[in-house]
């Protein structure tokens, strides 16, 4: 019998009940040292009070009206992102999903509204992640996406990872833009060179098509920037964010240029519950901290720690780990073919320590942002416990 929550998940045993900053409480009373994160979503750890605060305060005024209206906090946090990005104009979403489908539509209707009805294509990348609406799937084009969802909506160029030169030929008169994660998290914490950002840029200037960056994973300080591509020093025409925007409150957005926005007028796209005042009275209590430049330093501060301390690690289990990859506090511990990830993921679960299954035989370590030297000890140590009962056994 099918149970009552579609199975669509594989579910470790696991029920916590509550979280302070970093850590996570089970119902049984154990406390786990979350470097999850809801899969890079609490930014600020758990029950952050001024998050907190901000919900509850905003909870007992108003919670939905609709887009029908003015939103002041939808106001705030569109002017605070267009103030401290590339960008001049935002929408918002309530997940990384529908900011992918708000991005395709955008970069197709820029193009329509030219009168260059052909340019329909985007240019993607193997092992990227879009999320799994119909577009998100057909854009990142992997059998174990799209296997038994076709038709697949068409339009999608899909490239190996990192391939410039293939980026550069693909380009036709039908191409409308290249979509790419700056740091892909589901295919296994894999960077993008800032010398290729670069020149993807470079090349879809010459080409004169747009630029998309997924930065749904590896934005809203996550890598030790705001955005990722500041890393480049370049900027896209059109930004998907969502993830860490709303630190645990379902919140994306949509960031664009003027122009690559410029075919989005009245009536062409919309969302009942995207930016509503909830959602963004967390974002702007989250963009308070997160947009911060001495918050910021101090990631790079506690990622260059953590990844100091994930390397002695690495060279202490060779049997079990093959290298650290990764930028900021969006790191990767690569395993040996003999040892799958999810085997490290679970013994984490005996260690009592949360980590996250990617590609590629990766443990990802998306810890919030604001973790302490204390967490970051006690995440060796526990981690420490996880790899010593993989460990083989000499012969």
């Amino acid at each position: 019998m099918i149970p009552s929550v579609l199975p669509t998940y594989a579910r470790a045993p696991l029920n916590f009940v509550k979280g302070e900053g970093s850590w996570l409480i089970e119902a049984d009373g154990r406390r786990f040292l979350d470097l999850g994160s809801g899969i890079a979503v609490n930014v600020l750890g758990h029950a952050h009070p001024d998050l907190v605060e901000a919900l509850t305060s905003q909870a007992n005024n108003l919670w939905h009206v609709s887009n029908l209206y003015e939103i002041p906090q939808q106001q705030a946090l569109a002017d605070k992102l267009v103030d401290k990005s590339f960008a001049d104009t935002v929408f918002f979403t309530n997940s990384g999903t529908e900011a992918c489908e708000l991005a395709v539509k955008m970069a197709r209707k820029y193009w329509y509204d030219k009168g260059q009805k052909n340019r329909v294509e985007i240019i993607t990348y193997e092992g990227s992640f879009h999320g799994r609406s119909s577009a998100g799937i057909a854009a990142a084009g992997s059998e174990k996406m799209t296997k038994g969802f076709g038709p697949l909506l068409p339009g999608f160029v899909h490239l190996p990872w990192g391939d410039i030169e293939a980026t550069n030929a693909a380009i036709t008169e039908n191409t409308a833009a290249v979509l790419v994660e700056p740091v892909q998290g589901e295919g296994g914490i894999r960077p993008m060179p800032d010398a290729d950002m670069k020149a993807l840029r470079e090349i879809c200037d010459e080409a004169g098509i747009l630029l998309i960056l997924d930065e749904v994973q590896c934005g809203v300080g996550r890598t030790g920037r705001l955005f990722a591509h500041e890393w480049a020093g370049i900027t896209p025409d059109i930004m998907m964010v969502a993830k860490g925007i709303g630190g645990g409150f379902p919140l994306g957005a949509v960031l664009a240029t003027e122009e690559a926005a410029s075919g989005m007028t009245a009536g062409t796209h919309g969302s009942t519950y995207g930016g509503n005042p909830l959602g963004c009275a967390v974002g702007n209590a989250v963009m308070t901290h997160v947009a911060d430049d001495e918050f910021l330093a101090g990631v790079n501060a506690r990622a260059g720690l953590l990844r100091q301390k994930l390397e002695s690690l690495v060279a202490s289990h060779p049997d079990v780990f093959e290298e650290v990859r990764g930028t900021g506090l969006m790191l990767g511990l690569r395993c040996k073919a003999s040892v799958p990830c999810g085997d490290v993921v679970k013994a984490g679960y005996d260690a009592q320590v949360i980590t996250v299954p990617a590609a590629d035989n990766v443990v990802r370590l998306l810890p919030a942002l604001n973790l302490t030297e204390e967490d970051i000890a006690e995440a060796l140590t526990r981690l420490e416990t996880a790899a010593v009962s993989l460990q083989k056994q000499p012969a």
